[in-house]
């Protein structure tokens, strides 16, 4: 069995070295929500030039999607950096993940349907970077704990080789970077939903409520 990669001790010889040469390189940043973007902002944005770029077909309902695209543009204008932060939505094409989804329905959170989701995001936004001239791309996903930090990486790294591109490897969460998530969740007021997103997830959630009571 191939030993894990600590994917938090890449991410800092990334940055080691960038610091060594002078570099602040450009970086398409996927962010599923606010919440999960504020600690990830606040540690790269000192490295790195950051474009948020919030793509979350995934999202039900479009109130929620709404909700959550204006709780991340007002919290990126809040949040004070050392390098600036610019903001970029992607289509609401939601019948794009409907059709990856399609047959798996049924299947709890956290597997292969979540693994062709986060596969979704990573390209649209890898697509992205490609047509932008961005140095790096990355996504906030893996600063939850709920999302398997390995399987994005890997998919992140596929698809960096696929369109000759640097991808930012990350597990976000290591060194109490989902506790400065939730400090920081606090600290400016912001929204944080009990739900990854899709109705599939949200029909999870409801049902663990019911069992709860």
């Amino acid at each position: 069995m191939a030993n894990k990669i600590n994917y938090q001790q890449k991410l800092e010889e990334i940055i080691s070295l960038l610091k060594k040469k002078g570099e602040v390189p450009t970086l398409l940043l996927h962010s599923c929500c606010a919440p999960c973007s504020s600690y990830v902002l606040e540690y790269l944005s000192q490295y790195f030039r950051i474009t948020v770029f919030y793509y979350n077909p995934n999202i039900w309902p479009e109130s929620e999607f709404v909700k959550r695209i204006h709780e991340q543009e007002e919290f990126i204008h809040k949040l004070p950096t050392i390098n600036e932060v610019k903001f970029m939505a992607g289509d609401y094409d939601t019948q794009r993940f409907y059709a990856l989804a399609k047959g798996r329905e049924q299947m709890r959170e956290g597997g292969e349907r979540c693994f062709d989701c986060y596969r979704l995001r990573l390209e649209e936004s890898a697509l992205c970077a490609k047509k932008l001239g961005f140095d790096f791309f990355c996504t906030t996903l893996s600063i939850s704990p709920l999302k398997n930090a390995q399987k994005l990486n890997e998919i992140g790294e596929e698809i960096a080789q696929k369109y000759q591109l640097h991808y930012l490897p990350s597990d976000f969460k290591k060194k109490n970077g989902y506790l400065r998530s939730i400090e920081l969740s606090r600290e400016y007021g912001m929204y944080r939903q009990d739900y990854c997103g899709c109705i599939y997830s949200k029909a999870q959630r409801d049902r663990e409520r019911e069992e709860e009571k």
